[in-house]
């Protein structure tokens, strides 16, 4: 029998609530990216860390791509997949812990990561953190509900097998 991914959307409010953030603070993402953080090489490894939780197939095929883009090696971003940070930059790592640990509680992290992350980052920093968070689940949920509609629609014959 087929396994599904980990996790997908169980109900459409989950995922207008993702979207309804991610609208909500689209300026935010702007000055992210014109403040230049979280850098290329840093968003790819927080979407690699969540991903790895998540297991989205077409998360991981697009987002190996963009990493390998800006400059993540094939080791590395096998090792942020499988959830190994040993390569991660010190001033990323505490990021990518969160991230994985984010992914990992179904966005409901513990207080104690959240003032840590906001202690690490600052309050802007931390915020542009949360929101790739945000991104990447929806992208990662996404696909993961997709491939399990995929499965039950062609009874069993597509989508992906885990």
């Amino acid at each position: 029998m087929k396994k599904f991914p980990k996790r997908t959307y169980s109900n459409p409010i989950q995922f207008f609530s993702d979207i309804g953030f991610i609208l909500k603070n689209r300026r935010k993402l702007k000055e992210s990216r014109i403040s230049g953080f979280p850098s290329a090489a840093f968003r790819e490894r927080l979407m690699l860390a969540v991903t790895g939780v998540n297991a989205c197939r077409f998360c991981t095929y697009a987002h190996t791509k963009m990493a390998l883009e800006s400059g993540l090696s094939q080791q590395e971003i096998k090792a942020l997949l499988d959830g190994d940070f040993g390569n991660c930059p010190p001033g990323e790592l505490n990021a990518v812990l969160y991230a994985q640990h984010w992914a990992d509680t179904v966005a409901k992290p513990s207080a104690d990561m959240k003032l840590k992350l906001e202690a690490d980052y600052g309050a802007e920093k931390s915020g542009f953190i949360h929101l790739y968070l945000r991104l990447i689940r929806v992208g990662n949920l996404s696909g993961n509900t997709a491939d399990k509609f995929l499965y039950y629609l062609s009874f069993g014959k597509m989508g992906l097998d885990r």
